[in-house]
């Protein structure tokens, strides 16, 4: 297989990373579990390298942070007086970037929420396809992390070969994009973990992936969950017809 490679626009950093790991376990962001926190942190970045994700160095300076701030609370404390002042978390400085880091966000999404039309944005006069949008009520947007992770569950069900196998067979994202077109024929939806069944190699399961992102891509599914961090499911954002074929390459993709 040949070594793939994505770059997604409006990447999200490394706080938010932090944000998305502390509200789905429903951590204390005043009491943050280092060890925990930095081991989801870690796994989660294994997971981006596996599909090649163009990471900033910026996550990787935030994975070194975590390590430092978590061996600085293993080590053991020196009280040399008893009236001495309590020595400083070390989890404060993350602690003051995560809350400056979420008010602006809150900020920014309930600045996003407001009418843009006539202002930064112009209505086209031209017809825009059917948008199918009925299906999708009660259902939330699913973010990149949400994503990896559901990766990461699909993955442990395709653990890599013992024995190396020499496979002359070129993968193609542009077939595996045809493939989940064709899935969700005569489809109001289709479970995530649907597009990997079937025994797929994990060959196969990232090519995959990376075929449903690049739809995401090009506004022609959306993924979507009913709550939170629950199941998530991929929806058409537009009329597939049934004879519909994508006229793309790999090359055209950004893959060789």
């Amino acid at each position: 297989m040949d070594n793939y490679a994505i770059q997604l626009e409006n990447f999200e950093g490394p706080l938010d990373l932090l944000l998305h790991l502390i509200k789905k376990n429903e951590m204390d962001v005043y009491d943050i579990p280092m060890a925990e926190i930095t081991r989801q942190y870690l796994s989660i970045l294994d997971a981006m390298k596996t599909l090649n994700l163009d990471m900033a160095g910026e996550f990787l300076l935030m994975a070194a942070t975590l390590l430092h701030i978590k061996s600085k609370m293993l080590l053991p404390k020196i009280v040399e007086d008893e009236l001495e002042e309590e020595e400083d978390d070390p989890r404060a400085e993350l602690v003051r970037r995560l809350l400056e880091y979420q008010k602006y966000k809150e900020v920014s999404l309930t600045l996003e929420s407001k009418p843009q039309l006539g202002r930064d944005l112009f209505a086209r006069v031209s017809a825009e396809p059917e948008v199918l949008e009925n299906a999708e009520a009660g259902f939330v947007s699913v973010g990149l992390f949400d994503l990896v992770e559901a990766l990461k569950e699909v993955m442990k069900e395709s653990p890599e070969p013992l024995v190396h196998e020499v496979n002359m067979e070129q993968l193609s994202v542009t077939d595996r994009i045809n493939a989940i077109l064709s899935h969700l024929q005569g489809q109001e939806s289709i479970a995530f973990t649907d597009l990997f069944s079937g025994g797929l190699k994990r060959s196969e399961v990232i090519v995959t992936f990376l075929a449903l992102l690049e739809l995401v891509k090009l506004r022609m599914v959306r993924i979507m969950q009913n709550v939170r961090y629950g199941s998530i499911w991929v929806f058409p954002a537009v009329a597939i017809e049934e004879s519909e074929e994508m006229d793309l390459g790999d090359d055209s993709l950004g893959y060789s």
